[in-house]
């Protein structure tokens, strides 16, 4: 459905990102994680040309991106939905009227624009909340707000920016439950730039690591993770066992029960470094309630 061919993109001598290339098939989950300041966000922007890339292509649907013009491009954008770390709610509008302005911006009979506001707002638990404005909100119902307004649009797919990283644990729950499920019904394809390991695991179908702009991993989230030499990997390996194994950093344990006529320290916690993923039932999800997707065959 979306190919990203070779995309470079420099500010200055900074080199945001350096041919950059992927693809997302329809109903896919991609997760894209990576340290701070490598691109990842930059990225996102591009696929929607929110920001013009120096070079590179983007296909949609058999289609080039590059040289829309200005009512093609309203056309493309209205088939992604964006979902923004910091809200970017109408501070002045109501939840309802937030959703609202989507679709009436597209051309949408008012009655219907109603109803899939309304549609939206439920999925995410929020109906009843439809006449409440941002400010009297937590910030876990604002990105849920969030969320709904693009799902109002229907997007083929949807680009998630960090979406929880403003929020504290217990509302990073309520959003990445949300986004579990719409991950498990394929009803969009989604983009996700984040941090939380245990969604990565649970629900994408691919991984993306990137570093520096570029990527320098990419596969089945498991295999990216437990497995792949690059440095970016072997970080999230570390955070993984300090935030949801609650153990020490990573040491290789000095021998195997037995070996030598030695009794190793307890090296249960260190299994997931040792060259195997572990299966999805071995997997700490810190107390967040996942759906686990299936993984079906993808259209293209």
């Amino acid at each position: 459905m979306l190919q990203a061919y070779k995309l470079t993109k420099r500010y200055g001598s900074n080199v945001a990102l350096c041919d950059v290339s992927f693809h997302v098939g329809r109903g896919e989950t991609l997760v894209v994680m990576g340290p701070s300041g490598c691109g990842k966000s930059t990225l996102l922007r591009s696929l929607n040309r929110l920001i013009q890339v120096d070079s590179g292509e983007i296909w949609f649907d058999g289609e080039s991106v590059m040289d829309y013009e200005e009512q093609e491009l309203l056309a493309y954008r209205r088939k992604i939905g964006f979902v923004f770390q910091q809200f970017n709610l109408m501070a002045h509008l109501s939840a309802l009227e937030n959703c609202l302005l989507g679709p009436s911006v597209a051309g949408v009979p008012r009655t219907v624009a109603l109803e899939k506001a309304h549609g939206a707002l439920a999925r995410v638990g929020l109906l009843e909340r439809k006449d409440a404005r941002p400010s009297a909100m937590s910030g876990g119902e604002r990105q849920r707000v969030a969320i709904a307004r693009a799902l109002a649009m229907e997007p083929e797919l949807i680009l998630w920016d960090e979406p929880t990283a403003a929020l504290d644990p217990i509302m990073v729950e309520e959003v990445l439950s949300i986004m579990g499920e719409l991950a498990t019904q394929r009803e969009t394809a989604m983009v996700v730039v984040t941090h939380e390991i245990p969604f990565a695991l649970a629900v994408a179908d691919r991984l993306v690591m990137m570093d520096a702009g570029r990527i320098v991993a990419e596969g089945e989230p498991r295999h990216v993770l437990f497995e792949s030499t690059c440095d970016v990997a072997t970080k999230y390996r570390r955070l993984y066992e300090l935030r949801y194994t609650g153990s020490l950093p990573f040491q290789e344990p000095a021998s195997q029960p037995g070996r030598n006529g030695r009794q190793a320290p307890r090296s249960d916690r260190h299994q997931l470094f040792r060259g195997t993923a572990p299966s999805r039932a071995e997997l700490p999800v810190s107390g967040v309630q996942i759906p686990t997707r299936s993984r079906k065959v993808l259209p293209t």
